[in-house]
């Protein structure tokens, strides 16, 4: 029997939860199809001809506006797929608390086969096609980054938009992700794989939690850990855990390679070299072998999937030897394997909370846009001032100097400072609630992910039922 698919696998979640809360009759389906999907093929002269590229624009759900989701090139992209991560946009800013439905795009696209100029014609002639189609605005549809795209995609957007609206005085809130000399705001780059590591953090403050997964201290400390995708979420997660929590980085799976090192990988060493020659090969700090994705199997503590969806199946999730997955990439785990790994134990922090970074930043990039004023610009000199005044304060009381390695405490609140402290917040309180239901529904709901979708659901449910459906 062929295997299903991705939208099946993410219905089939939903249905798993939606047994579990108390809905009016139809509202569960009306929460679970998608709303409309747009499907275009427009074409742009390059190379002396006509290409033509086919790309969607999924909207799930408007029970809150506007609708968020990032817009990724792929050449393999489709609309089961679109259609599948505006459903999963939908449930991760419910459960995230964001005021936004849920929403996709791709384009069916390899962008490495297009120079920087052809791509910048593309995106453009794609986000027209989007304006002019009400799929494009900072009140009804905004988009971000996504695989195969950047912030550099993002501007040609957001610039395409302005063109169009000059009137528009909220135009850079068209769309998240954006540089930061272009509307963005500090620490969004950084922000799914910043959200992975706060999510495995939060996870680890629980006793219980980590107690099933077999870990008994709180400490990240010494764990081994392999990853899938050395991207934008994998190389930050990597970083961040290997740098500032001691997890040992034992292997990491790329599609050039496969690296392992069991005293950890360099991440920061291993970006650069990727960067400088697009493989893995001639990489020093590790040994090298050719792509294989039996990686994932590979003795660890944790394994952290961090590329596209469905690397794990039910074809290699008896061989996992990891006690915790944590979901950086969409949908990384089938429905099918997840039951495997639950009826062997293995814990799942969930997609819709642990790559929830990036929404979570990019609400406050479009909270700012909408605001016209950087995050800390009328509170910082404030604060430090009031800061040096009370070590100045603490110096003469104790006769002591005020030590220069905790210097930082004096300085206000910058922007940067402020998105972590804020995302930390988020991904705090939204674990609380997952917890929360998984430790107190008296075995109703399986597992973490079950928990959020119940979470989500109930969510989005209300909001209906705020506007009388």
């Amino acid at each position: 029997m062929a295997s299903q698919g991705f939208l099946e696998d993410v219905n089939d979640m939903f249905d798993a939860a939606v047994c579990q809360c108390d809905l009016p009759e139809g509202l569960a389906e009306k929460i679970k199809v998608c709303n409309a999907t747009y499907v275009t093929r427009f074409g742009v002269r390059l190379r002396g001809r006509m290409h033509t590229f086919t790309g969607w624009r999924s909207v799930h759900s408007s029970h809150n506006r506007p609708a968020k989701g990032g817009i990724r090139f792929a050449q393999d992209a489709d609309q089961d797929e679109v259609e599948a991560l505006a459903a999963l946009m939908t449930y991760k800013c419910a459960l995230m608390r964001l005021p936004f439905g849920g929403s996709k795009g791709a384009l069916r696209i390899d962008p490495s086969e297009w120079s920087e100029v052809e791509l910048e014609k593309i995106t453009r002639r794609f986000a027209q096609e989007l304006l002019a189609h009400e799929f494009l605005s900072s009140a009804s549809n905004v988009p971000a980054p996504d695989m195969g795209t950047t912030e550099l995609n993002m501007m040609w957007i957001a610039d395409e938009y302005r063109r169009s609206r000059p009137q528009d005085v909220n135009a850079l809130a068209c769309v998240t992700g954006k540089p930061v000399g272009g509307g963005g705001i500090e620490g969004r780059t950084e922000a799914t794989g910043r959200g992975v590591q706060f999510a495995m953090r939060e996870f680890f403050r629980h006793e219980s939690d980590r107690g099933r997964a077999g870990f008994r201290d709180e400490s990240l400390a010494g764990l081994t850990c392999v990853i899938q995708g050395l991207g934008n979420v994998g190389y930050h997660a990597a970083k961040f855990l290997s740098e500032e929590d001691g997890v040992k980085i034992v292997t990491v799976i790329e599609r050039t390679g496969v690296v392992r090192n069991a005293d950890g990988i360099d991440i920061e060493a291993l970006k650069t070299h990727l960067l400088k020659t697009g493989s893995v090969a001639g990489f020093a700090g590790g040994e090298i072998s050719a792509p294989d994705m039996g990686a994932l199997c590979d003795a660890c503590d944790i394994l952290i999937p961090a590329a596209a969806e469905g690397a794990i199946t039910s074809e290699n999730a008896d061989g996992i030897r990891a006690r915790l997955i944590v979901e950086a990439a969409n949908g990384p785990v089938t429905k099918a394997a997840d039951a495997i790994l639950r009826e062997r134990g293995v814990v799942i922090i969930p997609d819709l909370f642990a790559n929830a970074g990036g929404v979570v930043v990019s609400y406050f990039e479009w909270v700012k846009n909408l605001s016209h004023i950087p995050f800390g610009l009328m509170e910082r000199r404030l604060e430090e001032d009031e800061h040096r005044l009370l070590a100045r304060s603490l110096e003469q009381m104790t006769g002591r100097t005020f030590p220069v390695e905790n210097s930082r405490y004096l300085e206000g609140r910058s922007e940067i400072t402020l998105v972590r402290s804020g995302l930390d917040d988020v991904m705090r309180a939204a674990y609380h609630r997952m917890t929360t239901l998984w430790n107190a529904g008296n075995g109703r709901y399986a597992d973490l992910r079950t928990a959020a979708y119940a979470i989500a659901i109930d969510e989005v449910a209300e909001a209906y039922r705020a506007i009388g459906l």
